[in-house]
This record gives C-alpha cells, structure tokens and sequence, in this order.
C-alpha cells in the first residue's frame, strides 16, 4: 500500500476543523490500520507551525506540537536530494516552494499526497493526488 505524504493544507485542516477534517481524519485511521507510512516533509510542517501560531497563537502552536508528537505522522527531513527536486519544481514554476518539497517528497516515496490545495494539479501527472474538499 502506498505511503500518504499530507501538505500543508490537510493537517491544517484536521487542526481547524476545516472542510476536509473529517476526510483527513479517516485516511489517517485506515492508514494506521493498515501500518501505511504516513508522511510530512519538513518544511511543510514549518508552514503548518507558523500558520497555526499566526491564526491562533502560541498555546494553539503547542497543542499542535503535542498532537504531532503523539500522531502516526513522521516527519521528513529535507535532504539534498529532496531538496533538489523540489528546487525543480519552483524553478519551472509549478509549485510554491513549501508545495514543491511535498510534491517532491510525495514522488520520490511513492506515495499519495492527500491535500486541498489546488495549486497540486500542476503535478497529477507526476504525484497521485488525493484532494481533499476545500
């Protein structure tokens, strides 16, 4: 089975109770039934912790950093590899960078990206998207 790699957009959807929560929610589950490697790039985890702390301030940071600390979602350091690719995709202009590291990580695991960002069509034909309602 393939890994899920989550953007930026799809945890912060699970965090806010957004559109999509309760979609993220159920793949996480199912993929922790199934033992599927659940994945996060480093950078989008920035993203994710610096959106939280603008929305909702540093005590909604922390309860995020608990919830990642006990969550089934390892998160992925930026290596040169990785970040090469994703350089690739920002160079040819398809992706913002943060979505260029997830993209990039998606395709060199494998996996399926789960998130509601559009911007993602960009690169159905490299990555399988799973799309989240936005």
């Amino acid at each position: 089975m393939k890994a899920l790699v989550f953007d930026a957009s799809a945890l912060l959807a699970l965090l806010f109770d957004e559109p999509g929560a309760a979609a993220v929610e159920s793949l996480m589950q199912r993929a922790a039934e199934k033992e599927q490697a659940m994945l996060m790039g480093a950078v989008n985890w920035a993203e994710t912790c610096y959106r939280i702390e603008a929305k909702r301030g540093a005590d909604a940071l922390g309860r995020a950093e608990e919830f990642a600390s006990n969550a089934p979602i390892t998160i992925v350091p930026a290596d040169r590899e990785l970040a090469e690719a994703a350089a690739a995709y920002r160079a040819a202009g398809l992706l913002a960078l943060a979505d260029a590291f997830a993209a990039a990580l998606a395709k060199q695991r494998h996996a399926n990206l789960v998130t509601a960002d559009r911007e993602f069509r960009a690169v159905e034909k490299e990555v399988t998207v799973v799309w989240l309602q936005s």
